[in-house]
């Protein structure tokens, strides 16, 4: 089985851009939360978010085809490819999103970068965000435009729990690595 820092060298080999791979970490970071609360295998759940856009910036267009390419070639498990294949459905794969894995993954991928944002405009970041906060950012279509709302609402359907509920799980798995995504209140003070 690969470890987590195969997962990283190999998502550092692929991804340049800053905000992307701080992106992939909050990914990683809301799975691994979800992983912990419905006692499955956090190691494994966590490849999947943090390798879920490992193709994004080297092949925008053929996103998630070539990077799932290359971890089948690597050996990744089919179960961490199958979430990753699904966390583009249905734009650009026709892999429903069916097992645990497949649906939190979906779930937290664009709602993890609608958190994020919202943390970078708040003068306490992360320490203290409610899913309030979120859902008002949410209906403001101006606000994280690169945010994806009708997967964010899709999401939510799939996780099958209430919108608050969902969001404050991603927030809590967020706040988890608040300080390496530079989200943490105290820390964003004192820059």
């Amino acid at each position: 089985m690969h470890t987590r820092t195969d997962a990283v060298r190999l998502l550092e080999e692929w991804v340049a851009s800053a905000a992307l791979r701080k992106h992939m970490y909050a990914v990683e970071a809301a799975v691994r939360h979800y992983a912990r609360l419905m006692d499955e295998d956090e190691e494994l759940w966590g490849l999947a978010g943090l390798l879920h856009d490992l193709d994004w910036e080297r092949h925008p267009d053929d996103h998630p085809h070539i990077g799932v390419a290359r971890l089948r070639e690597l050996g990744y498990p089919e179960e961490v490819v199958h979430a990753i294949e699904a966390h583009a459905w249905p734009d650009r794969t026709d892999v429903v999103p069916e097992s645990k894995l497949d649906r939190v993954l979906y779930a937290c991928d664009e709602l993890s970068g609608l958190v994020y944002a919202c943390c970078l405009v708040r003068p306490n970041g992360i320490d203290d965000l409610k899913p309030k906060s979120v859902v008002k950012k949410l209906k403001d279509k101006a606000f994280a435009r690169g945010v994806h709302r009708d997967a964010v609402l899709r999401g939510i359907e799939l996780i099958g729990l209430p919108r608050a509920v969902h969001i404050q799980n991603v927030i809590d798995g967020l706040r988890a690595v608040g300080e390496a995504l530079g989200v943490r209140g105290v820390d964003r003070a004192a820059r």
